[in-house]
């Protein structure tokens, strides 16, 4: 397993703030990484064994916008989906605390990435390149693979968005081995193994 939390610029990490037990969360855990690692199946999970609520912020973009992701980045763009995505995660955050799984690249935006700092406890869900090439190239269902050679461009958003996910208070290998062998590290992680 490989958690650890992130330390500023060469100093010391400060510890992640845990859940309280019980099954109630004292603050959100928020889920990063690249499309197709499996936040959203590892997220549903994690939420079910600390009993708390589960969303996922791309579907709530679609429920807000009445269209879906592919239909936004075709229809209005990147950029207005991101925005659309902001506002959401922000809502979200100022809630309830749930276990939240963002969009591949939610935690690239500044300002969605500092207030997911400040509100959450983030979890970077990691994967080899070619475990998440071959759960995103089952779909054609991601706008940003929609181009000519899009294992180079996932290649390419990987190497590109690394350094920010590192930026995250833990990090969680998710590997192909079952969702539950995830869990059971965040979990310990988080110290409540």
């Amino acid at each position: 397993m490989s958690a650890q939390g992130s330390a500023p610029e060469g100093g010391e990490a400060d510890p992640a703030p845990a859940p309280s037990g019980g099954g109630r969360l004292e603050r959100t855990i928020a889920l990063v990484g690249m499309m197709g690692v499996g936040k959203s199946t590892v997220g549903r999970k994690l939420a079910d064994s600390l009993g708390a609520g589960f969303v996922d912020s791309d579907d709530e973009v679609e429920k807000a916008a009445g269209l879906s992701v592919q239909e936004i980045f075709a229809r209005l763009g990147e950029a207005e989906f991101r925005r659309g995505e902001r506002r959401v995660i922000e809502r979200l955050v100022n809630g309830p605390p749930i276990v939240l799984a963002t969009g591949g690249g939610a935690y690239l935006d500044a300002d969605t990435r500092a207030l997911l700092k400040e509100k959450a406890t983030t979890i970077w869900l990691r994967a080899d390149l070619e475990v998440i090439w071959k759960r995103v190239s089952r779909r054609d269902t991601r706008p940003l693979l929609k181009r000519d050679n899009p294992k180079q461009v996932l290649a390419d958003l990987a190497a590109a968005r690394a350094p920010v996910y590192a930026e995250a208070d833990i990090v969680v290998e998710s590997g192909e081995a079952p969702a539950s062998e995830a869990v059971k590290k965040i979990r310990e992680a988080l110290g409540l193994a």
